[in-house]
């Protein structure tokens, strides 16, 4: 092959591949950051519905049926409650027997397929919990935000944020626990979310600019006569609390931070997203690159924003060692260095944002004791 000839082909050759990694890249950015609220995380197992019978179903076993406590169990048109594992009721060797609690809508047929989820009521406070709210809207950077407020007679208001995968139908899991307190609850939508503006570029952002949104809830809740607030995050949503924290305008309203599976490291949670969309692991750094290109995500941000010496703010995390999305290790670190403002309440045989549903009873005491001294 002549020298100019084969400089050519050589040339081709790499425009090819680089056109080849480019497009995997993007593929591979897209299965992270292009979560739809209200739908299954990757790597969530299907599981079938073998039979139920008077307050039981009987699912698949595997380790997403074996876990402990309460979840919520989705299906194509049915939404249910179930309970933890009876192991003294009789049944075949590749299944499990759990507690069904009620069903909210639809039917458990036999062969269904169902996912078990953290968020367990669907609708709004008043139908799901007998709950009196207000539908109101924050006017966010993009447009307004529908929201939920939950009135209640104390001046510290709790503003609750969800993460990846669920929408502000999850926190309604604590909505009872926190008006028995009666603590004003802002349960809000951001952008990306139904009903909420779409984000200008269509991704999700893992609270880099979510955040923002999250900031309009404050200033919303302070001139609607909060006092003070206390922000409430799960995975996402964590992210976003403590970049509000760190740059919210009035960061001086803020009283504390709850922070459930908190995303503290944007390009770990990328790379296990895509990997759980089964992108083979060689193009993995090509999706951290493709999304850090696409949206200007920065782990510096992220890192600025969680960083122990710059919390100001008492802060409770709930996480624990089987999150698979968000790594346990941050938040330990977080506790580590700063002791005497972080408490972290470990979770044991719990995926990821699913803290409270693991052990409700011991969840909730721990969030009592946090809360009642800043109400």
């Amino acid at each position: 092959m002549r020298p100019a000839t084969a400089t050519a082909a050589a040339v081709t050759t790499f425009l090819g591949l680089g056109a080849a990694a480019v497009a995997a890249g993007r593929y591979a950015s897209d299965a992270a950051l292009k979560p739809l609220p209200g739908r299954p995380l990757p790597g969530d197992p299907r599981l079938t519905v073998h039979a139920t019978g008077p307050g039981r179903v009987i699912l698949t076993r595997g380790f997403a049926s074996l876990r402990p406590g309460v979840y919520g169990l989705e299906g194509p048109g049915v939404h249910a409650i179930v309970g933890p594992v009876l192991d003294d009721v009789p049944h075949s060797p590749d299944t499990v027997v759990r507690r069904l609690e009620r069903v909210h809508h639809g039917s458990l047929d036999t062969g269904t397929r169902v996912r078990l989820t953290p968020q367990l009521y669907s609708g709004t406070p008043s139908s799901a919990l007998g709950i009196a709210y207000e539908d109101v809207e924050v006017p966010g950077e993009l447009g307004s935000l529908p929201a939920w407020y939950v009135p209640a007679a104390r001046g510290t208001w709790v503003i609750t944020v969800h993460g990846l995968g669920t929408t502000r139908q999850h926190p309604l899991n604590l909505m009872g626990f926190l008006t028995r307190r009666r603590l004003p609850v802002l349960d809000i939508s951001y952008r990306g979310d139904p009903g909420a503006p779409r984000p200008t570029d269509g991704l999700g952002h893992l609270g880099d600019s979510e955040w923002r949104d999250l900031d309009a809830a404050v200033r919303h809740a302070v001139r609607h006569g909060a006092h003070r607030v206390v922000l409430y995050g799960w995975s996402t949503g964590g992210a976003m609390a403590l970049h509000a924290a760190a740059h919210c305008a009035l960061r001086d309203r803020i009283a504390g931070l709850v922070l459930d599976s908190p995303i503290l490291d944007w390009e770990a949670t990328v790379r296990a997203l895509a990997s759980a969309r089964r992108i083979p692991s060689a193009v993995l750094p090509l999706a951290v690159r493709a999304a850090q290109g696409r949206t200007g995500l920065h782990g510096d941000r992220l890192t600025e924003a969680a960083d122990p010496d710059a919390l100001r703010v008492p802060t409770l995390v709930f996480h624990g060692p089987d999150d698979a999305l968000a790594p346990w290790s941050l938040s330990r670190e977080l506790a580590a260095r700063r002791p005497g403002l972080v408490t972290l309440h470990t979770v044991r045989n719990a995926p990821h944002a699913a803290m409270w549903n693991a052990d409700p009873d011991r969840y909730e005491e721990a969030l009592r004791r946090f809360l009642t001294p800043l109400s």
